[in-house]
């Protein structure tokens, strides 16, 4: 499309002009750049990108998703260096989706309030991780009293004291029970489900293989994914260390967004621009096993539906698929319940296990790289999905170069996502017989040690609870435990 067609649209309209990411991989302890120059440098290749790099300096917002860091307000930083000085930085904390960093952007340009805005994020967790290793300390920018102009923090529930004292140690056991409660839904034995999500997460690493930016390109087949190994330990079953987020990576991504008046005004190439369609969310949080139904996203279903709604077709008609993939239960969870094939491989970039899963940033990844395929397949749309929390909050983004009659549908569905989902009520304290609703096991080098469970009560209120007999422990990675019927007392159970 050129910039003559563009006239007939509203000139107010959210585009995407440039994306930039920025990698390292390196071994030497001490060595490489910190976060903030990689996100600095993923920020220029962006403006880079657009064709009109001197758009930085016009740069009114810099938003950045919360690391694993401890900038106090990286934005200020970037700002600064990009020659937008005057830029309102914001700084958005992990438990609010990344989604919400693009949504807030498309909506202010929208109502006149900004022109252009950069969304950016990055990790250098790889090069904190083998510093440590080695006992190199690293030293990155110091912010002495800064604050951005707005901090945005989390004030809901994510995960249950009780899930906690149950012995939800890792934000791998809250996938794995939703997962177990998956395959019990869907009938699967236990051979049967290891064998999907092998072939499933196999399907990502060969993607992985192809895409450029991978931080994990070696491709994986579906049996060694399957079984633990030395180099591929057990973590929370039916998973090992190749089905999780490979989150000590070196990763950084930049999104230039602004209206469609100043991309014509400051000369950015009409190829680079793409479209959002939807910038759907959902800020409601319900934690896991306060929802009736383990093995569904209502929240997500919702989203779903409103998008397909608005763009007057299935979502399973969209080529280009990116679905959030920390584990494979997320992914699953989503295909299901965007009513996409349950056979596909849903990943243009081949993940978070196998592209490289940065703390708080994947979305910016994963949006930078359907940027660029779009751009390559012009007449396709592409899809992106966020996971916040513990597939808490979702959100669903859609993108295409050629733009739909209709404005870009942007909202927080919060609301009806409360009213789709079905609740249960979670009790601390319970003694008595329940039936396990989902299970996971984790291991001490590399032997079953623990079994967690989430149990529905005779009264129909749902407990925790986790017990540390090895022998149960091995028999919940060979028997299905789902339906069985257990003493609970308090937070332990026994068979």
């Amino acid at each position: 499309m050129t910039s003559a067609r563009w006239e007939a649209l509203d000139p107010r309209r959210p585009v995407i002009v440039g994306v930039g990411v920025a990698s390292q991989h390196l071994d030497e302890p001490g060595s490489g750049l910190e976060a903030l120059d990689l996100m600095l440098a993923a920020a220029r290749t962006a403006g880079d990108d657009t064709g009109a790099p001197g758009i930085l300096r016009a740069v009114q917002r810099v938003a950045v998703p919360h690391g694993s860091w401890h900038y106090s307000d990286p934005g200020r930083i970037i700002a600064r260096r990009i020659g937008a000085a005057g830029a309102q930085t914001v700084l958005v904390g992990t438990g609010i989706p990344q989604q919400t960093l693009l949504n807030d952007a498309h909506a202010a340009i929208r109502d006149g309030m900004l022109d252009v805005a950069l969304i950016v994020g990055g990790e250098a967790a790889r090069r904190a991780a083998i510093a440590r290793r080695h006992g190199v300390t690293v030293v990155d920018t110091l912010q002495d009293g800064a604050t951005p102009d707005d901090l945005q923090l989390p004030t809901d529930e994510i995960i249950t004291g009780i899930e906690i004292d149950a012995g939800v140690s890792s934000p791998m056991q809250p996938f794995a029970l939703i997962d177990s409660a998956l395959r019990h839904a869907e009938d699967r034995s236990l051979d049967e489900h290891r064998d999907e999500i092998a072939r499933l997460w196999a399907g990502f690493s060969a993607v992985a293989s192809r895409f450029p930016h991978a931080a994990f390109p070696e491709p994986r087949d579906a049996a060694f994914i399957r079984e633990p190994s030395a180099s591929n330990r057990p973590i929370a079953f039916p998973y090992n260390k190749w089905h999780c987020a490979q989150m000590n990576v070196d990763q950084a991504a930049a999104l230039l967004v602004c209206s469609l008046d100043a991309a014509v005004r400051f000369g950015v190439d009409p190829d680079r621009v793409v479209f959002p369609l939807v910038g759907l969310e959902s800020s409601s949080s319900l934690p896991v096993p306060k929802r009736r139904d383990l093995h569904r996203w209502p929240a997500m279903e919702v989203l779903g539906r409103a998008a397909e709604a608005h763009l007057g077709h299935a979502l399973s008609a969209i080529p280009l698929v990116e679905l959030y993939s920390c584990f494979p239960a997320a992914v699953r969870v989503q295909q299901r319940a965007l009513r996409l094939p349950v056979d596909g491989v849903p990943t243009i970039t081949g993940g978070e296990t196998f592209a490289g899963g940065p703390w708080n940033n994947f979305v910016l990844q994963a949006t930078a790289a359907m940027v660029e395929r779009l751009r390559v397949h012009r007449d396709a749309k592409g899809l992106v999905s966020t996971v916040s929390g513990i597939v808490n909050k979702p959100g669903l983004a859609v993108y295409a170069t050629q733009p739909d009659p209709a404005p870009l549908l942007l909202g927080d569905l919060a609301d009806q996502a409360d009213r789709a989902t079905p609740r249960v009520e979670l009790i601390a304290g319970y003694r008595g017989p329940a039936r396990v609703a989902a299970y996971t096991v984790t291991y001490e080098q590399a032997e079953p040690t623990k079994c967690t469970i989430i149990a529905d009560t005779p009264s129909g209120t749902r407990c925790m609870a986790s017990c540390d007999d090895a022998a149960v422990a091995r028999r919940a990675t060979r028997e299905e435990l789902v339906g069985t019927t257990v003493g609970v007392d308090g937070i332990r159970f026994e068979v």
